[in-house]
């Protein structure tokens, strides 16, 4: 499964007024100007301090980024003649900002709030320090903003690793699934994973809305899981680990015989595990997958069996004893 294969969704966008309605964050906003633009759109997670944009620096000042202008440049701004004010607030406010927040509490010189409500633009204060109504704001937009893709394939949660069951349709993902399930262990999504990237380096998976807690067994028909084995067989959220892909057994093929080869896919452009399972009939596909689990658990862990056992066979090969730590 590459990224070619799970195609993004657009790329996610909140509006201001969206944002202080927000259930999600953590500092009151209050509009203070430009309530004319409250549908205008934050695109980016983080938040930029543009105080350089007041004397008409403007290189690096991206708009649809959240703008914050704290005490320092606050201060300065006060400090200005009333003629210098106008400049700088028209150095800030033609560049089509977004939004501006500003910190602890303050109230902004009349010429800024005077050209926010010209230009449209919203200034919205915050009664926290910069450093956490920074804090505040990247919690949300981390959450609205963050990358997204959808999979098409299956999401269990085995042993607490996030397993991405993918292949052809009708190949027996969902039928894996609901041996798992039936196992013990935990669906959370069938045939649409809702993936989104976290930083500094992990994709989650979570159901698409409708799909919540069922999953679809030819000849059953849509089960609801959590209706029939309770609320611990399933699971909201997990963290995207593995990948089995499920394919068809092919007597030609070159199937992976020691473990030695890993494998990789790219989900929103993070490496994650992959390996490839041949599905043929009286293969235990479920149990197959706990297994695949567990070694991933294990090399999380910083061991690897395989290697171990290559460098004990290499070591009989050369005459020479395995030590303790080989002999685990």
């Amino acid at each position: 499964m590459s990224d070619q294969e799970s195609p993004r969704v657009p790329p996610p966008s909140v509006s201001v007024a969206q944002l202080l309605e927000d259930p999600l964050l953590g500092v009151p906003l209050r509009v203070l100007a430009g309530r004319g633009g409250l549908q205008r759109l934050i695109t980016h997670p983080r938040v930029q301090k543009s105080g350089l944009a007041m004397v008409g620096h403007l290189q690096g000042v991206s708009p649809t980024r959240l703008q914050v202008l704290g005490e320092t440049e606050l201060s300065y701004a006060e400090s200005l003649s009333p003629e210098a004010q106008q400049r700088a607030a028209r150095h800030l406010f033609s560049l089509g900002l977004s939004c501006v927040v500003i910190t602890r509490g303050a109230t902004p010189p009349p010429a800024f709030l005077e050209e926010a409500d010209r230009t449209a633009t919203p200034v919205v204060g915050a009664p926290a320090r910069s450093s956490a109504t920074i804090t505040a704001l990247h919690a949300v937009l981390d959450e609205r903003l963050a990358p997204r893709a959808r999979l098409h394939g299956v999401l269990v949660d085995v042993y607490g690793v996030g397993v991405l069951l993918s292949g052809k349709s009708g190949i027996g993902k969902s039928e894996a699934a609901l041996e798992l399930v039936m196992r013990g262990h935990r669906l959370v999504a069938d045939d649409v994973v809702e993936a989104d990237y976290r930083p500094p380096g992990a994709v989650y998976g979570q159901a698409a809305e409708l799909l919540r807690h069922h999953l679809e067994v030819r000849g059953l028909g849509v089960l609801n899981v959590m209706d029939l084995y309770g609320v611990t067989a399933v699971r909201a959220r997990i963290r995207i680990e593995l990948v089995v892909a499920l394919e068809l057994w092919r007597a030609e093929a070159e199937y992976e015989r020691l473990g030695l080869d890993v494998e990789a896919c790219s989900i929103l452009g993070v490496p994650v595990r992959r390996v490839t399972l041949p599905v043929r009939p009286g293969r235990n596909m479920s149990r197959i997958i706990e297994i695949a689990a567990r070694s991933e658990l294990l090399r999380q862990a910083g061991r690897n069996p395989v290697e171990d056992f290559v460098r004990r066979v290499e070591a009989a090969s050369l005459g020479e004893a395995p030590s303790r730590e080989e002999l685990g």
